[in-house]
């Protein structure tokens, strides 16, 4: 089945929060084919109580491409209905969100595997790029990739 077609697909990178639950209500708004809806949301942590906030940057265009593409793909896979990403960019404090996934199938399993199969790409695929910012003021890190995020996301080469 290609759903690429009759699937509602969207996509922001923005560096406006946005609202869970208004996202999802949207997404399944008067669909009567939709089953199941399976979200995720990043939150920004504090690591330990070190982390004052994070800093996240992207390439504008770039990134919205990429997710857009991962998103094709996963629309490709599974049976679904909608597919809705926001992913953040800029200061980011500690319990704030970073990133939302939704996806909307007749059935729980082509929405949970799409989720989780978007989160491991946009992990370590799309363009963003994440800067500690410390509590004691001291220069942060720049974050790259962890080696588990690259296991996540070849599990699905596999697939």
């Amino acid at each position: 089945m290609d759903g690429q077609e009759n699937c509602p697909l969207f996509v922001s990178v923005r560096a406006a929060d946005f609202d869970i639950a208004e996202e999802i209500r949207k997404l399944g708004d008067g669909r009567r084919n939709i089953g199941a809806i399976v979200s995720f949301t990043g939150l920004c942590r504090d690591e330990n109580g070190r982390l004052a906030a994070l800093e996240l940057q992207h390439y504008p265009g770039m990134a919205e491409a990429e997710i857009t593409r991962i998103a094709r793909d996963a629309i490709g896979r599974w049976p679904l209905s909608g597919v809705s990403i926001i992913h953040r960019y800029g200061l980011i404090r500690p319990g704030e969100n970073i990133v939302l996934v939704v996806t909307a199938s007749a059935h729980r399993n082509g929405a949970f595997e799409a989720a989780s199969f978007l989160m491991d790409y946009m992990k370590t695929n799309a363009p963003f790029w994440k800067r500690e910012h410390l509590v004691d003021e001291t220069p942060g890190e720049w974050i790259a990739a962890k080696e588990e995020d690259e296991q996540n996301r070849e599990r699905w080469q596999k697939a």
